[in-house]
C-alpha cells in the first residue's frame, strides 16, 4: 500500500511538471504559431522576436502549447528559451500590447529654426554687399528662398498617404488601404481577415498596430511602400 501511495504522488508530480505553465522568450524573428503540434499544420499567427509566451503544455519536447492573445497554438521549442516558472496564483494573461505614449517631437522645428536664422543671415549679407550688382542680389534671393521653401516641406508639413497598395510577394499582410487619414484596412494572409487600425506618419515612416505587434511601412514615394522589420516587402499602389 505504502509503494503505491508513493508511486501515486510521483505521478501526479510528473503530470504537474508537464502541465506547467512557464514563462519562456521568443528567439526567432518571428516565431509560427500552428493550429496543432504536427509542423504542417496551419499556421494561425506569430509572435515577434524576444516576446514573453506562457507555455500550457510541454509534454512534447519538439512542440509546445502556448497562450496567445487569440487562444492557444503552438510553437517550435527550439525558438524559445526560458524565463521563469509560472506563479501558484497565476495573474490573469495579459494581452502582450505595450501601449505607447505619443511624445511630442521637437527635433524637426528646432531644424528649421536655425535654418530659417540662417538663411535670413544669408539674406542679409546679400542685401548688404551685393546692392550694386541687382541681377545677382535677386538671383541669390531667390536661391535661398527655395531652399527655405523645401527644407519647410521636407520637415514641417505633414505627409499625406491614401489609397490601396497591395504586395506580390509571399508576406504575412497582403495589402494596405488607406481610406481615411486616420485609419487603414489590412489584409492579413495568415489569418486570412482583414482589419483595421489606426496608423501615425513620423516623418518618412507609417505605423500602425496589429494586436500586440507594430506594422512599420517606409514611404518611398507617393505609390511604393517598403515595409520594415517582419513586414519586409514592398507595396505598390493599384
Amino acid at each position: 500500500m505504502t509503494k503505491n501511495f508513493f508511486l501515486s504522488i510521483f505521478l501526479l508530480f510528473i503530470s504537474l511538471s508537464l502541465n506547467a505553465q512557464d514563462l519562456y522568450k521568443v528567439k526567432a524573428d518571428k516565431l509560427n504559431v500552428r493550429e496543432t503540434s504536427d509542423p504542417k499544420s496551419k499556421i494561425i499567427g506569430f509572435i515577434p522576436q524576444n516576446e514573453n509566451v506562457m507555455v500550457l503544455d510541454s509534454a512534447n519536447t519538439k512542440y509546445f502549447k502556448v497562450k496567445v492573445t487569440n487562444g492557444e497554438g503552438y510553437v517550435s521549442s527550439e525558438y524559445l528559451t526560458k524565463i521563469a516558472a509560472s506563479p501558484t496564483k497565476q495573474a490573469p494573461v495579459t494581452k502582450h500590447i505595450v501601449e505607447q505614449k505619443a511624445t511630442k517631437d521637437n527635433s524637426n522645428i528646432i531644424f528649421l529654426s536655425l535654418v530659417t536664422v540662417v538663411l535670413l543671415i544669408m539674406l542679409f549679407f546679400i542685401f548688404k554687399f551685393l546692392m550694386n550688382n541687382k541681377f545677382l542680389m535677386v538671383i541669390s534671393a531667390v536661391i535661398v528662398i527655395i531652399i527655405g521653401y523645401f527644407c519647410y516641406v521636407s520637415f514641417i508639413v505633414k505627409k499625406d498617404i491614401n489609397g490601396k497598395f497591395t504586395s506580390d510577394s509571399d508576406s504575412q499582410y497582403l495589402s494596405f488601404d488607406f481610406k481615411s487619414k486616420d485609419s487603414v484596412t489590412i489584409e492579413d494572409t495568415y489569418v486570412d481577415t482583414l482589419f483595421t487600425a489606426p496608423y501615425v506618419i513620423e516623418d518618412n515612416m507609417i505605423k500602425t498596430k496589429q494586436q500586440e505587434n507594430t506594422i512599420l511601412l517606409m514611404i518611398l514615394d507617393e505609390k511604393t511602400l517598403i515595409g520594415e522589420g517582419f513586414t519586409k516587402a514592398v507595396y505598390h499602389k493599384k
